[in-house]
């Protein structure tokens, strides 16, 4: 198949989504009122709650929600073939994903802006809500260390790669004081020299690589996975203008240059997708992903499809910046939207590969010699890139290896594929250091919440010990998982807990939609849904726990998953019994139509 016909109906499908379905949801489920004044107009403070210009918000939240999830999901689910992946991201965003972001970002416009945990305590119960902040804590700290594994396994060994990276840092700190300090509301200045000097990083790459002081940033696996933790503490101490608010900001401008160039090189090079539409390891037994197509298929591919991980943006920042209610529509169902064709790109980009060169990156060395493929074109990727790419699981260098592969192609670059083989690192590893600057402050905050309900005081806090201690917590929270782990370990507990918290978010959503519209009809839109991901999610957490982590005796991610599990079946059975509840009273007139809360 022709990868530009894959990318042409995709962008087909998701534009009559957004223009059909994304209608509906919006004037008839949501409802949608122009009228009503949102939170930031309200509660303007000038600091947290803030009227923003539509378009801006949209590109906060799409840079919030889309940040290595749609790039690596697909990459590491292309195992399956192609096929597989490009129904699940097209069906589940616009059916689940997006439907998913909008309702959470409407419910939390409507409740003030506030959290995920504070909305269901408020639409479904105390317990509810109290178990989903404990469900949200547990799906930061492990999408840290899932993350945060699939930077060590594309920098291990690679100083070019590793000084990039490093670069960013100070870079980012550079242009935070920058925009601060040295020249306050310059920010097109700002924006100019952060964007030059990343992209002098990357060139002076093989420089560094070749001089003496290559060794300073030549890592093992094990040391990389110390110096993240590390790394995740600092970020979450310091005060956020200073590395998160700019890393952040020059992190937007790559990933719409990076992906806009990587679908016109997709247009123009016009690919074939070597990877079969199935492989054989739809019935199980992948060397990837160990289980069938369903259940494991919808829990690697997250981002991109379905992700819970987004109810807490919808939830966070992006409720509070919402000038118009009506522009929910484009920054809830049309965020997601636009993730899923970003997720789209990505698995086209792993699958051009030859399926042999695919899984020799994607596996280590004995295993792959056990699978009887033959590798096509990987020694001389190899060679071009100027790195042994072989043997580096986790999505990330097979994604960059694609992309380079594309760019590659376009006459007259094709000598420049090692600068864009390390450039698709440095763009994914940014953007995943994002998601751990901010994760990682987030779980701070959660942290301090839930202290807080211990002694009152500690919740509204400022003290700065008290943040260096929380920090260290959380970072060492996920360090242990990462540093004891695997990419084949990790990623799915990860998985799982995303989709499981989509699940909850789905279904506080259910509640509300039918306290609400009283149309068991409207509510359908998110507990089918719901349904699907619960037993989806419940089925591939109990398969990973008893085929995967008992039989290696990893106690501690069997006893997280299976946490996971009994929280999200608390909140399900809880939500349930409220919509009967609901549905009870509203046939009995006891409930009057809801307009507006």
């Amino acid at each position: 198949m022709n990868a530009l016909t894959l990318i042409i109906a995709s962008a087909l499908i998701l534009m009559l989504a957004y223009r059909f379905y994304g209608a509906f949801i919006s004037a008839k489920v949501l409802a949608l009122d122009s009228n009503v004044p949102t939170p930031a107009m309200r509660m303007e403070d000038g600091k947290d709650y803030v009227p923003t210009n539509k378009w801006v918000v949209f590109g906060h939240h799409f840079a919030a929600i889309a940040g290595a999830g749609p790039l690596v999901g697909p990459v590491l689910a292309a195992q399956f073939g192609y096929l597989p992946g490009a129904l699940w991201i097209l069906i589940g965003a616009v059916l689940g994903g997006a439907v998913h972001d909008a309702v959470v970002l409407f419910a939390s416009v409507r409740y003030n802006g506030k959290s995920l945990s504070d909305i269901a305590k408020e639409e479904v119960g105390p317990i509810t809500g109290f178990i989903t902040g404990i469900a949200i804590l547990f799906i930061i700290t492990i999408t840290m260390a899932g993350l945060a594994m699939v930077i060590v396994n594309a920098l291990y060994q690679n100083s070019w790669g590793v000084f990039t990276i490093s670069m960013t840092i100070p870079i980012a700190v550079f242009v935070g004081i920058y925009m601060h300090k040295l020249r306050p509301g310059k920010l097109g200045e700002a924006s100019v020299i952060g964007v030059a000097l990343i992209l002098l990083a990357v060139a002076l790459g093989p420089v560094i690589k070749n001089s003496p002081l290559a060794f300073l940033f030549f890592y093992d696996s094990k040391t990389l996975e110390l110096i993240l933790p590390i790394y995740g503490f600092i970020a979450a101490a310091l005060p956020v203008w200073i590395l998160l608010a700019p890393r952040d900001y020059l992190s937007s401008y790559m990933k719409i240059g990076t992906i806009t160039a990587l679908a016109l090189g997709i247009v123009f090079v016009h690919p074939q997708l070597q990877m079969p539409a199935f492989t054989q390891f739809v019935n199980g037994g992948g060397p990837i992903i160990n289980g069938k197509v369903w259940p494991f298929l919808f829990i690697t591919i997250a981002c991109g499809a379905v992700s819970g991980f987004h109810a807490l943006i919808a939830s966070g920042t992006t409720p509070k910046m919402l000038k118009n209610e009506g522009d929910i529509k484009l920054i809830g169902y049309g965020g997601m939207i636009m993730e899923a064709f970003v997720a789209m790109m990505a698995l086209i980009a792993a699958t051009v590969l030859a399926p042999g060169d695919y899984f020799a990156i994607n596996t280590s060395p004995a295993i792959f010699a056990h699978l009887g493929m033959q590798i096509k074109d990987l020694p001389i990727l190899s060679q071009m890139v100027g790195e042994n790419v072989a043997g580096r699981p986790g999505g990330a260098v097979s994604l960059a290896v694609g992309m380079a592969h594309i760019f590659s192609s376009i006459p007259g670059l094709k000598g420049l594929m090692a600068y864009w083989y390390q450039f698709a690192i440095m763009f994914e590893a940014l953007f995943i250091l994002t998601t751990i600057d901010a994760g990682t402050r987030v779980a701070r905050y959660i942290a301090q919440d839930f202290l807080g309900l211990v002694f009152k005081p500690i919740r509204t806090s400022k003290s700065v010990v008290l943040s260096i201690v929380l920090s260290a917590f959380v970072s060492f929270a996920w360090g242990y998982l990462l540093y004891g782990g695997d990419i084949a370990t990790i990623w799915p507990i990860f998985g799982v807990s995303n989709q499981l918290l989509a699940t909850l978010a789905l279904a506080i959503g259910s509640n509300m939609i039918l306290r609400r519209s009283q149309k068991i009809s409207y509510t359908l839109t998110t507990f089918l849904p719901m349904l699907f991901m619960g037993i989806t999610s419940t089925v591939a957490g109990y398969l990973t726990i008893v085929n995967t982590y008992i039989p290696k005796h990893q106690t501690l991610p069997a006893v997280l998953a299976g946490l996971m599990i009994i929280l999200a079946v608390i909140i399900v059975f809880d939500s349930i019994r409220k919509l009967f509840r609901t549905h009870s009273s509203i046939v009995k007139g006891l409930i009057p139509k809801v307009a507006a809360k």
